[in-house]
């Protein structure tokens, strides 16, 4: 199990366990508590990202020091109204009041606050239920969305693998979005263009090639999927859409066929967003791939 999803399971355990609750005096655990900084903190620390030694204590220096911990601020491409582009795992962070963590499906997980409704002075462990605790998904507003990079690129870097399907997905459509490294809204439209042309040429769709996730579009897909073994061109449309969130599928072809690296990192994808990783690309996969 990757960082990410160790992280992420520990703060689901956190609020599936009725003896942690809330509390801002006793926050590091010391009577099984914590307030909304300190749980974050504590669930990246223990999957093995230094964010507390290097100095995170709470809302107002995490993104300091997350950023400087393997964090990418990717709040340029989430729709904070709705949440769409967000995945799990990623740190929802509003700098002057509260964080929480996306732990997918629409769901954030987070503490909140005591059985009297404060910060401190409540009994130890949950009282309510709802003290550390599982919801749906809300805009704090949020200022800062910190997701972990797992492959490895420097913070502020250039993802060279993004990079690298993003070359992929111009050469595939015929678009000329800009090479940078940067999952922003162009490559997001390319990713949707990507998997219309696959569908135009796997099963002669007629769609129109134009990044926009339609009726048609949907229909088109259906419920497709392509898994190990297969060679088509929706397997193309895998390994460079799994590129530009930047798992490496280690190469593309086309049409592809689908391989153990491809496999490989639909599965890594697919745990990071909450889905069974059992090697298939299927339509929900290919619908959070384009997401």
């Amino acid at each position: 199990m990757g960082k990410i999803e160790t992280a992420t399971q520990w703060m689901i355990d956190l609020a599936n366990d009725n003896s942690h609750g809330y509390d801002q005096t006793y926050r590091w655990g010391e009577r099984g508590d914590y307030d909304c900084s300190s749980a974050i903190i504590t669930a990246w620390q223990t999957a093995g990202v230094p964010v507390k030694t290097n100095g995170a204590t709470y809302t107002g220096n995490m993104k300091s020091v997350f950023l400087n911990t393997g964090f990418s601020n990717v709040i340029s491409s989430i729709v904070l109204s709705s949440g769409s582009g967000l995945v799990r795992g990623d740190v929802l962070l509003n700098s002057s009041s509260h964080t929480a963590m996306f732990i997918g499906n629409g769901q954030i997980v987070h503490a909140s606050q005591n059985e009297n409704g404060g910060a401190t002075g409540g009994q130890p462990g949950d009282q309510t239920g709802k003290e550390v605790c599982i919801r749906s998904y809300y805009n704090s507003p949020w200022d800062c969305i910190l997701r972990y990079n797992e492959s490895g690129t420097p913070p502020g870097g250039v993802n060279t693998i993004i990079q690298a399907g993003q070359v992929q997905a111009n050469k595939f459509t015929g678009s000329s979005i800009a090479t940078d490294g940067v999952r922003g809204p162009e490559t997001k439209k390319a990713g949707i263009k990507v998997l219309q042309t696959a569908m135009n040429l796997d099963y002669n769709a007629g769609l129109v090639v134009d990044g926009i996730w339609g009726t048609a579009s949907k229909n088109a897909l259906g419920s497709h999927y392509v898994t190990k073994g297969e060679t088509q061109y929706m397997v193309t449309a895998a390994e460079i859409l799994v590129m530009l969130w930047g798992y490496n599928p280690n190469g593309v072809e086309y049409p592809g066929t689908f391989g153990s690296g491809l496999t490989t990192a639909i599965n890594s994808f697919k745990s990071a967003n909450g889905l069974p990783a059992n090697g298939i690309c299927d339509s929900t996969t290919f619908i959070a791939l384009i997401s």
